[in-house]
Parts: structure tokens; C-alpha cells; sequence
């Protein structure tokens, strides 16, 4: 039988400026058709952060110019989430079109909800967009945004990055996926919107692109979560004579090392809680988080850091 796959992309596999991300969107989507070739249902997301604060910037650059407002941050995302889709969903229909594989891709551009009342509203910790002067910061407090100070360096604006409890277009995602397509949906963690009675207002936060992929693979009843990243395998005490490469591990397991502290929190922790969100929600689903180049091996369980139930 085939396996359903969220394979969650992170920066290393879309570079960062325009050139960059047409070359690294070329040698990932050659490593998505192995794993098509291999059998594997594929549902894509991929992370945004290097993209989404180069349209910020660019945006508000042009409001200054031109006296009219900057872009939303939800409005950033639903951009980052277009031109990623775009230009993986070419190149992966390309690569598959040369191997004789005749497989449609789509993207998806994704909302998710949020809570309103998410703690992590009042405790921005994302930051987006470039070095502003002091008195640019305070234009932008002024505004109700918040920014924080990076001595030597000017200040940044920093957003929320709240939990992510539902994807508005799940159902849209499924059909496509059932009808045999490839999917690329949740970009970026999705597009933050608060439920306002019928509608849906997009919020001034970003959604951590990990917990999404739990979320995404959960929703669309996958069979693996595959979180790639820069490292083989999911390492604790990094950079100790104790370090130690974590290989096959429980959701116990991982839940203990996250008790003890064992890694980072805006790096490897959201990928630990996404997989064990992930793989205890229904019995027989594996996650593994390994480097982009080992992803076919891993999909093959010769490596990578293995989480179960």
C-alpha cells in the first residue's frame, strides 16, 4: 500500500532571494520525485521566513514612497505562500514530467485559525522585516506594532506566533489529494485569521510552520510526517562530549527530553511537539526529522530521527 506523506520543507530547501529559491526549488523537487517514484502520496509545506520579511519590507518600502498603507501581515504571507507554490509546484511537475510520471500539482493558499485570545499575542518573540531607525520604531508603535531593540543594529518589528487549532481549506486539500494530485498547502504555517461570526480577519502574527505540518498530517489522515531540516538526525546535549544523535524514540521518550529541556525552542522543539502531536493522535503513524538530502533513506526507515506512539 501506499503511504500518505506530509513532507514539511524547511529554509534550506527554497534558499532565500528570488535566484536562490528558482535553484534550491530544482534539486528539492528531484528529491520529491524519488520519493513519488517510491510510492509516497505527497502533501507539501514548506517554511517562508526568509521570503515573507523581503515582501514586508518591500511593501512598506513602497508605502513610504508612494503615501499609501503597507501590507498586512496576513496579506505578506498569502504573497510568500503564492510565489513558493509557484515556483515548487513548476519544478516538481517538470522533474516528474521527465521521469514519465504524469502527476498534477497544486497549490493551496491556506488560512488557519487562530485563537484571538492566544498569550502569545501579547508576547511577540517573531521577527520580521528589516533594521529601522528609532524613530521609525516608534511610528510603528505608534501604529500598535511591536518592535524590539537589537543593540548595534537598529530595531526590527516582532510579531506573535500563536498555535494553530484548525486549516479553513482542509477540505479543499483532501479532495485534491484523494483525486490523486499533489498538494502544496499551509505555506509559511499558513495565513493567521481570527473567526469574526461568517468571516475571517487575517492577524498580525505568523504560525510556526512545524505545528502546522502536525496539524496538516493529522488532518489529511497521513500515514508519515517527514520534517527535513539541515541535520541526519534530531540531536540532545549539541555541543557537549555528551551529545547524542536520537534514532528511533517514543512519544514518552521525546516528551521527556522536552521536560528536560533538551532542545531549542524556536529550532528543533516544534518539530519534536508537531511529531508527538502527531504520531499519538491515531495508532500506526511514524514521524522522522532528518536532513533534505536523506529523505528518501528516511522514507525508507534507514535513517533519520524516528518518532512512534
Amino acid at each position: 500500500m501506499k503511504k500518505r506523506v506530509v513532507v514539511a520543507l524547511g529554509h534550506r530547501a527554497l534558499g532565500t532571494t528570488f535566484p536562490e529559491q528558482q535553484t534550491a526549488v530544482r534539486s528539492s523537487a528531484s528529491i520529491l520525485a524519488d520519493l513519488v517514484e517510491e510510492g509516497a502520496q505527497l502533501i507539501i509545506t514548506h517554511s517562508n521566513a526568509p521570503q515573507v520579511g523581503m515582501i514586508h519590507t518591500a511593501m512598506n518600502e513602497f508605502a513610504k514612497f508612494h503615501e499609501t498603507y503597507g501590507a498586512p501581515m496576513s496579506v505578506c504571507s498569502a504573497m510568500s505562500q503564492g510565489y513558493i507554490g509557484y515556483d515548487l509546484q513548476n519544478a516538481l511537475r517538470t522533474e516528474l514530467l521527465k521521469r514519465g510520471v504524469y502527476r498534477s500539482v497544486s497549490t493551496v493558499i491556506t488560512q488557519v485559525t487562530v485563537d484571538p485570545y492566544d498569550e502569545t499575542f501579547y508576547h511577540p518573540v517573531k521577527t520580521i522585516g528589516r533594521y529601522m531607525t528609532a524613530e521609525e520604531a516608534a511610528a510603528e508603535e505608534k501604529k500598535g506594532n511591536y518592535v524590539k531593540e537589537e543593540p548595534g543594529k537598529g530595531f526590527r518589528r516582532i510579531v506573535a506566533a500563536p498555535k494553530p487549532l484548525d486549516i479553513v481549506e482542509i477540505d479543499a486539500i483532501n479532495a485534491l489529494a484523494a483525486a490523486g494530485q499533489i498538494v502544496i498547502a499551509c505555506g509559511g504555517g499558513g495565513i493567521p485569521v481570527l473567526k469574526q461570526g461568517s468571516s475571517l480577519k487575517g492577524a498580525s502574527a505568523v504560525i510556526e510552520k512545524d505545528l502546522v505540518s502536525g496539524l496538516l498530517a493529522d488532518q489529511t489522515d497521513a500515514d508519515m510526517l517527514m520534517i527535513l531540516t539541515n541535520d541526519e538526525f534530531v540531536n540532545i546535549k549539541y555541543g557537549t562530549p555528551e551529545e547524542v544523535a536520537l534514532k528511533q524514540i517514543t512519544a514518552e521518550e521525546a516528551r521527556t527530553h522536552i521536560a528536560n529541556h533538551e532542545f531549542g525552542v524556536n529550532k528543533m522543539l516544534p518539530k519534536i511537539e508537531a511529531s508527538v502531536n502527531f504520531v499519538c493522535r491515531r495508532e500506526e503513524r511514524s514521524a522522522v526529522i532528518t536532513s533534505i538530502d536523506k529523505a528518501l533513506d528516511a522514507y525508507r526507515g534507514k535513517t533519520g530521527t524516528v518518532i512512534t506512539a
